[in-house]
């Protein structure tokens, strides 16, 4: 591993903070589509320089700039056109409405999206819905939810701390930002005396790093949380946590917690799932490398055979797979079934997204479901 010289982990600030995977020039949003294919090709792009904490597990991309990426209206990461995915925000939804008592309350969502979640609590409970979200799009469909929810469009912050909710939730945000722990801190601070419970969900690092889920990997997410890097961040910054659990097949990470006292150290235990990490983590960039180049001669066989090959599924997993194997002219389309992404070109590599009906008339021979 690389030191990285006058740089600390942003969760614990500990010094043991060393570079072990890099790579260069990949597309700096997955999720903002293009309408043009050469501007899609010609996309900004940053540079990956994963870095490890040896001290509570957490990883960053130290090469992450800010400044590269804003989230305008543009920005379409909705995973709700899925069957699968609705089926599990709803038994989300409802476990939380169950385990919280969320009925006929208010709901705080940060980084809300499109609102599909916060409408989908306040309808299932009954409950008002307030949504942070500088990407909000009203959409048509929403129109019935009106009464029921409220959209910001604008970051949760401070000067946001008359908005009290009985509950506070934070889906596949805190991984967007450089410093998580100032948002964590901030929510501990505009909360006051107020107890609501919380809950956040993040890609889960054991699954990228250790399951190999490397699709997962891009420039959007400047930090990666394992189970114990989580809970430390939670616990440094003054909430308790209930729990913390995988979910969605291993992919995420859920936790729940509720306001307590400041904990600042680390169990034996969770000291020991730190290590075996690491060992992981040690392994990461030869096993990585391997996954590329049996796919890349995987691929290669398919061209030598003349097979026509498309990718489905055209959100981070897809854009990712083609970027980090550069199949700029081996594939020429990648299927997605959300009518925002189709007839648009994905950032990096240029593919058109197309919908399901489309390979009827272009009758692939390989299908790649990410």
């Amino acid at each position: 591993m690389n030191t990285i010289s006058q740089s600390t982990c942003p969760v614990c600030g500990s010094s043991q903070w060393n570079i072990f995977f890099e790579m260069a020039d990949v597309p700096v949003f997955c999720n903002l589509l293009w309408p043009d294919q050469q501007d899609a090709q010609n996309c900004n792009r940053g540079d990956l320089h994963l870095a490890f904490c040896s001290h509570c597990g957490f990883i960053s991309n130290v090469a992450f700039d800010p400044a590269r990426l804003e989230y305008t209206q543009s920005y379409e990461n909705a995973l709700d056109f899925s069957p699968r995915f609705q089926e599990y925000a709803k038994s989300l939804a409802m476990r939380l409405i169950e385990r919280h008592h969320l009925q006929e309350k208010t709901i705080l969502e940060i980084g809300s999206g499109k609102g599909e979640f916060l409408i989908l609590l306040s309808e299932l409970g009954n409950n008002k819905g307030i949504g942070f979200d500088p990407s909000y799009v009203p959409l048509e469909e929403h129109q019935k939810a009106q009464d029921k929810v409220e959209f910001i469009q604008d970051y949760y912050s401070e000067r946001y701390a008359e908005y009290q909710g009985d509950f506070i939730c934070c889906r596949h945000t805190l991984e967007h930002i450089p410093q998580p722990m100032q948002l964590l801190k901030s929510i501990q601070h505009t909360i006051g005396e107020t107890k609501p419970g919380i809950f956040f969900e993040v890609p889960n690092a054991l699954d990228t790093f250790e399951r190999l889920s490397i699709w997962d990997i891009i420039y959007e997410h400047c930090g990666y949380f394992s189970p114990v890097s989580m809970t430390y961040a939670f616990s440094c910054c003054g909430f308790e946590v209930d729990n913390i659990e995988e979910d969605f097949n291993g992919q995420f990470l859920c936790i729940e917690a509720h306001p307590g006292e400041i904990v600042t150290t680390l169990t034996a235990e969770q000291t020991e799932k730190v290590q075996q990490f690491a060992e992981e983590i040690q392994r990461f960039k030869t096993v990585f490398d391997e996954t590329i180049r049996t796919w890349k001669n995987k691929l290669e066989a398919y061209v030598a055979e003349g097979k026509r090959v498309v990718v489905w599924g055209a959100g981070s997993k897809g854009v990712t797979f083609l970027n980090f194997l550069k199949m700029q002219n081996t594939i020429e389309y990648i299927v997605d079934i959300n009518p925002r992404k189709q007839g648009m070109y994905v950032p990096g590599t240029g593919q058109q997204i197309v919908p399901p009906e489309f390979l009827s008339e272009y009758k692939p021979d390989v299908v790649i479901v990410m």
